[in-house]
């Protein structure tokens, strides 16, 4: 894997830390069961109700809820107390990240791997990323922050941030993208996704949250959030053995696949990160804030991506199957980013310099 230390190391949970051999393992086990029982995934495709597959809209919620429960909204009124790595992460989230997804999705779909993939299938990839693009971390930032001893305040308030300005602008940001890509996307499920896969479940977990508070404190929501995180793992897990039991034919037929998709992934993330830790470099900012600003960026909120892809284009599609490399491909290569992180903080000031 990484060199990060055993301190370090103890952030991440069992399941987090080999989450991309989890990942492998559900690709497997999805792949040998779809072709076993063709006819179980088809059954498990037509349970839907408004272009809203029903066992996947469950497996969603298990990943999502236990992470919105985490956000606190009362960090909102510290916004402006580290305002310079906030602008970093919003310019950077916001106004970058998704135009070079999907430029880096034009570029290598459209062009560069023309012959390799057929070209429907090359705007279904296009499609998938885009909305990775889209969506930056909620949760799993969190833990690269503390595997960098970021500062814990912070990154709770750029997430709450974040996550209240993907309620409005995810929606209208993947629209754009994908009409500009020449892909159809109807609004209405688009608008629906977001509501179903972003606004419920943060108004749930808001209501948890306050709910556990007023009974047992912060400590209380840790330990809620400890006993249902096993829950949302499972749920990413059998989300993707759902999603390659529908891909088997094509993924046994052309494996080739996994590895273009990841090509442009890998270069959108060190190239956000690299972007977004030069900049706080730059700026002065401290490592504590510089480095938990440059991973929410580097970091897809995938479970959303997942989601609205299936949404949108189906189970079988392959724009699902782009935001599941997504997941493939982010740990190692978040965990190879915080090693870097912990290796260059002496590039930066120490708290109480610029934030």
């Amino acid at each position: 894997m990484t060199d990060i230390s055993p301190s370090a190391a103890a952030g991440l949970g069992t399941f987090e830390r080999w989450l991309s051999v989890w990942v492998a393992l559900a690709i497997g086990t999805g792949l040998l069961l779809g072709n076993i029982f063709p006819s179980v995934f088809s059954a498990l495709a037509s349970l839907e109700i408004a272009s809203v597959n029903l066992p996947v809209a469950v497996l969603i919620w298990a990943m999502v809820y236990p992470m919105m429960v985490g956000v606190d909204f009362g960090a909102l009124r510290q916004v402006g107390d580290k305002p310079k790595g906030l602008v970093v992460t919003l310019v950077v989230n916001w106004l970058i990240k998704p135009f070079t997804m999907a430029a880096l999705g034009v570029l290598f779909f459209n062009y560069v791997f023309v012959g390799l993939i057929p070209p429907d299938d090359a705007q279904a990839y296009l499609a998938g990323i885009i909305l990775l693009g889209a969506a930056p971390c909620t949760a799993m930032v969190f833990v690269w922050s503390n595997l960098t001893r970021g500062d814990a305040t912070y990154t709770l308030v750029q997430v709450s941030v974040n996550d209240v300005i993907m309620i409005f602008a995810f929606a209208p940001i993947v629209a754009f993208l994908l009409g500009v890509t020449d892909i159809v996307v109807p609004w209405d499920t688009l608008l629906l996704s977001v509501g179903l896969y972003v606004l419920l479940p943060l108004l749930a977990g808001y209501l948890t949250r306050r709910n556990l508070v007023s009974k047992g404190g912060e400590q209380s929501v840790d330990a809620f959030k400890s006993r249902v995180q096993p829950f949302s793992i499972l749920g990413l897990l059998v989300t993707v053995v759902l999603l390659f039991g529908f891909q088997g034919e094509v993924i046994l037929d052309r494996p080739l696949v996994i590895v273009l998709i990841a090509v442009p992934l890998l270069i959108q993330s060190y190239g956000i990160f690299f972007l977004a830790y030069g900049a706080a470099r730059a700026w002065g900012i401290p490592f504590n804030v510089a480095a938990p600003c440059a991973m929410i960026g580097t970091s897809n909120f995938f479970e959303l991506a997942v989601a609205v892809a299936i949404s949108l284009f189906g189970l079988g599609s392959g724009a699902a199957l782009a935001t599941v490399v997504g997941v493939l491909v982010e740990v190692p290569v978040m965990l190879s980013i915080v090693a870097f992180a912990n290796r260059t903080q002496h590039w930066f000031p120490k708290e109480g310099g610029a934030s």
